[in-house]
């Protein structure tokens, strides 16, 4: 017996919180790796061990909870949906100031 499972996704905030965590998620990914790449020649130690983990891991959690979020997102209920939104714009600030330090302390 074969059996399709239903996806449901609804375009609501939580939905398009999704969105921008997936875009965010491969978007930090490229710029951070790119980053490590050209400058971490400088890093030694514990704080290279740190930024790789941070490449791997950051964008990892990113991807699981965007999709989570795009698909199961109309599950929410509106406070919950107002919590997540709080947190990306926190992730998003951590994200760019994590992005413009890099980029402005060479």
């Amino acid at each position: 017996m074969l059996t399709l499972a239903q996806v449901n996704f609804g375009l609501n905030l939580a939905g398009l919180i999704g969105i921008i965590y997936l875009l965010l998620a491969i978007i930090y990914f490229i710029l951070t790796l790119a980053w490590l790449v050209q400058r971490g020649t400088r890093l030694r130690g514990w704080a290279l061990s740190l930024y790789i983990i941070q490449v791997i891991f950051t964008p990892i959690v990113l991807l699981l909870c965007g999709g989570i979020l795009f698909f199961q997102g109309w599950r929410l209920d509106p406070i919950l949906q107002i919590e997540q939104f709080l947190l990306s714009l926190l992730i998003i600030y951590l994200t760019i100031k994590d992005i413009v330090i890099n980029a402005v302390y060479r």
